[in-house]
């Protein structure tokens, strides 16, 4: 694996850290692949420090579809009626291309990065639902994912608020959304953190549930007005009656607690229907 010991024991790290990422009791032996993936990885590090500055970043908005039925102040929706925007960052490398937000948002989670990004990607997001509105007259909730780190800045409220204010957005346009996983990283916390925010009037949504290990009464103690089914069960409950039956439970429950339901990964028109 190496010709002298500084080099074998270089690999020798890059394959810890590799099992690492794989979870708890791996083990892993160097390849050359391996090799060329840490390089990447501390390109992408020490590049993507430079990325705000140089302005490589961009937001994609995905949009979120009404299904018929009703809104939530109890009026008709059309179907296919595209009410919202979710935002997602993505880097427009000058030498490596496009880079997707899998390859990048881990390494800024890691090193800090993810503060300023995220903090750029929220300004970013409500300058443009702010411009939607006053320019084109068309009122689009904008929602923006919050990391681990962010959740724990305590300037995030602030920030938020600061942002609202700069950009001239109402509150109730913005959308923030958290993880499963992250919100059952500290309750009581992450509880206060989304009782400020939704206090300010804005609207907060659970990411990627049923990928967690939260309980369901949680669902009655963090003041959640959406909850987005992750894209996984999507793609299997049209050929998994399990699946199937939890999406169900899924509708049920948040039906009772007047909590939206989102889907995410909606590609065809079977899976829509």
């Amino acid at each position: 694996d190496a010709r002298d010991v500084q080099a074998l024991t270089r690999n020798a790290d890059t394959a810890m850290y590799y099992a690492k990422n794989r979870g708890k009791n791996a083990a892993a032996s160097f390849t050359s692949e391996m090799d060329q993936q840490a390089r990447r990885r501390l390109r992408v590090e020490a590049d993507l420090r430079r990325a705000l500055d140089r302005e490589e970043l961009l937001l994609a908005y995905q949009p979120q579809v009404h299904l018929q039925g009703l809104d939530t102040d109890g009026a008709v929706v059309p179907a296919s009626h595209v009410h919202g925007v979710e935002a997602l960052v993505r880097w427009r490398h000058p030498e490596i291309g496009v880079i997707g937000p899998g390859e990048f948002i881990a390494v800024a989670e890691e090193t800090g990065l993810i503060v300023p990004l995220g903090l750029w990607v929220l300004r970013t997001a409500c300058k443009q639902a702010a411009r939607w509105m006053r320019e084109d007259g068309v009122a689009l909730r904008v929602s923006v994912n919050l990391s681990g780190r962010q959740a724990r800045d305590p300037a995030l409220v602030q920030n938020v608020l600061n942002v609202l204010a700069e950009t001239g957005l109402p509150p109730h346009m913005l959308e923030l959304e958290i993880t499963e996983s992250v919100l059952m990283e500290d309750i009581e916390a992450n509880i206060a953190l989304l009782e400020a925010l939704h206090l300010a009037g804005i609207s907060l949504s659970i990411d990627d549930f049923g990928t967690g290990y939260s309980s369901l009464a949680y669902l009655q103690r963090f003041p959640i007005d959406k909850l987005k089914i992750d894209r996984s069960y999507v793609v299997r409950f049209m050929h998994n009656r399990h699946d199937a039956a939890i999406l169900r439970a899924i509708f049920m429950l948040c039906s009772s607690l007047d909590i939206q339901v989102v889907a995410e990964g909606v590609e065809t028109e079977q899976q829509r229907d």
